[in-house]
């Protein structure tokens, strides 16, 4: 029996001193250091945050900030190519390191993910033709709303179960604008920017912004658990929002500037 205890302690005491040898996990910032990467979940078919210029490059106010953010942390950048529906699902299961992509901050994706202090803001609306006479929700009756599927907007109205709201739900933004260019719908939930987006590509289809939906934080998304990556992006955003570079950012394809009180 003397030989048996002695036999555990033994034991216990040689797992103990093991996992005390034992190094510790990196985390991702150690990750993407190692690898001299960052891989950004970024949607390109979202004008004018992100898209491809004629010569097939990424551009737009979100691939803007993400190339600023590799370039001041020395990093080759990869870009993730995603949807609406799979900007979370990209960072979940490891396929990307953040994400940058009008990300909403909500309660509920804040479950799932981490977001970092706001970088910018996006203004959604319930956006129609403009010669159609709508002011207010019973206005909407008999006219179908489209939205991106997975989006803020795409919640926010499934859950208005006493609007009685038609919705039809396509798989990213760039396909919701193609259905309003053609006529599929006439109006749209989604940021005032795209629903002033849809005029330019169809002269004769000019949309407006008709009902207010809501003011939202956009923020970088982030695995839970990140604490080292999470606070150095938050002094990334904080220096960047002081010196300017993401207002002028904002500014060159919004048209519009950030927020007083996020230019201080």
């Amino acid at each position: 029996m003397k030989y048996v205890k002695f036999l555990g302690a033994a034991i216990s005491a040689c797992c103990l001193a093991t996992m005390s040898a034992a190094p510790a996990f990196a985390d991702l910032l150690d990750d993407m250091t190692k690898a001299k990467k960052i891989r950004i979940s970024t949607d390109l078919a979202i004008p004018p945050s992100g898209m491809m210029d004629s010569s097939m490059k990424p551009t737009g106010s979100d691939v803007e900030v993400a190339q600023l953010l590799a370039k001041d942390w020395g990093l080759e950048l990869e870009f993730v190519q995603t949807t609406g529906a799979t900007r979370i699902p990209n960072v979940l299961t490891g396929k990307a390191d953040i994400i940058i992509s009008t990300l909403s901050v909500t309660a509920e994706r804040a479950k799932v993910i981490d977001f970092t202090k706001r970088y910018a803001t996006l203004q959604s609306d319930i956006g129609c033709l403009k010669s159609l006479n709508v002011k207010d929700w019973p206005d909407l009756k008999d006219k179908t709303v489209g939205v991106a599927r997975g989006t803020t907007q795409d919640t926010m109205l499934s859950n208005m179960k006493d609007k009685e709201l038609k919705i039809a739900r396509y798989d990213d933004d760039a396909t919701g604008v193609t259905a309003a260019v053609s006529g599929q719908v006439d109006c749209v939930g989604t940021s005032a920017t795209i629903i002033n987006q849809i005029g330019v590509k169809n002269p004769a289809r000019i949309f407006e912004p008709k009902i207010p939906l809501a003011s939202f934080d956009l923020a970088i998304g982030l695995k839970k658990g990140e604490q080292r990556l999470m606070d150095k992006l938050n002094a990334w955003v904080t220096e960047n929002v002081k010196n300017g570079k993401l207002n002028a950012i904002y500014k060159k394809f919004h048209g519009v500037e950030l927020p007083p009180d996020m230019r201080g």
